[in-house]
């Protein structure tokens, strides 16, 4: 038996209203505003994430584990990579890895505006 149910994840970042945004043209949904340092995106299927401001917030260095982890990352399933790539690059996502090995390796990993590292992946 489960001791804790699953509520959200939470990102850490200099401007939650920007990055809530941001997912928001990557997901879906609708941003909602707690107070000042705190919004909400409710995604499509009830899921949500948060966005936190973090005063003096610095981006994991990803893949790097030694000095400054990329602490999490976020993984989305995506029904063609070619067109979720472009459109994710519209809305500032930086790529960070984008060798998925002819297709073999179905994912391919990228930068939301602040950092934090995240994949699209298809079966």
């Amino acid at each position: 038996m489960a001791i804790a149910e699953y509520r959200l994840v939470a990102l850490d970042c200099p401007d939650p209203p920007a990055l809530a945004t941001f997912y928001a043209g990557v997901l879906g949904g609708e941003v909602k505003q707690y107070d000042d340092d705190w919004y909400d995106l409710y995604v499509p299927g009830g899921h949500h994430i948060s966005f936190q401001r973090a005063p003096g917030y610095r981006p994991p260095d990803w893949p790097r584990a030694d000095d400054n982890s990329q602490q999490m990352h976020l993984d989305f399933t995506v029904p063609d990579i070619d067109t979720a790539e472009t459109q994710v690059l519209a809305l500032g996502a930086t790529p960070l890895d984008l060798d998925d090995e002819n297709g073999r390796r179905r994912f391919r990993v990228y930068a939301d505006p602040v950092g934090h590292p995240f994949c699209l992946c298809w079966d």
